[in-house]
């Protein structure tokens, strides 16, 4: 089950993510599936695994081509699972609520994610399919973040002392145009 949902949340981020540069509506609907894509079937998923007791780390490095990756994963990580899946599950839960969050934190969890899915092409296998798939998407939705992000403030403010739309109309009528006496009579 969960790994439909990581294939359906992941393609509903990376259609959003494609979308995300020209709509808001896109940049929101790729956050919030990266967000629940990490929160619930990342960090909650896990949480189920190491509490039930599984067997379902033993033999995740396996397909890595290299044998220090293997090695280590056998021989440090999977006797002590409790302590190393409890370390991602705060990791995959810290990162999906900071791409919810908005704004710059949206975008420390993209690139925190980004840096997750590099190290997962270390262990091979489909991850270097789903590792590459998912930098693509973070990195189209950390873009279309950062450019949001750079329109918000490059737009003028009135409570900067700038002036605002209806601060540009004179109270007395239109301002005259050039060339003119600058005299209008309301009377004619």
């Amino acid at each position: 089950m969960e790994k439909i949902m990581w294939l359906v949340l992941g393609g509903v981020a990376f259609v959003a993510a494609l979308r995300a540069g020209d709509s808001q509506r896109a940049r929101l609907v790729g956050r919030w599936a990266v967000g629940v894509l990490f929160i619930a079937f990342g960090a909650a998923v896990n949480a189920i695994y190491v509490t039930v007791g599984t067997d379902a780390y033993a033999s995740f490095a396996d397909a890595s081509p290299f044998a220090f990756v293997r090695d280590t994963w056998e021989s440090l990580v999977v006797p002590h699972q409790g302590f190393f899946i409890t370390v991602l599950i705060v990791a995959e839960a810290t990162a999906g609520l900071l791409v919810l969050a908005g704004g710059r934190m949206t975008q420390l969890g993209l690139v925190s994610l980004m840096a997750f899915h590099v190290g997962q092409l270390a262990f091979g296998g489909v991850l270097w399919v789903w590792a590459p798939f998912m930098l693509v998407t973070l990195g189209l939705l950390l873009r279309a973040e950062r450019c949001a992000a750079e329109a918000e403030l490059a737009r003028p403010r009135p409570e900067q002392g700038l002036p605002g739309p209806t601060e540009l109309v004179a109270d007395d009528g239109p301002l005259p145009l050039p060339g003119r006496t600058g005299h209008v009579d309301r009377h004619a």
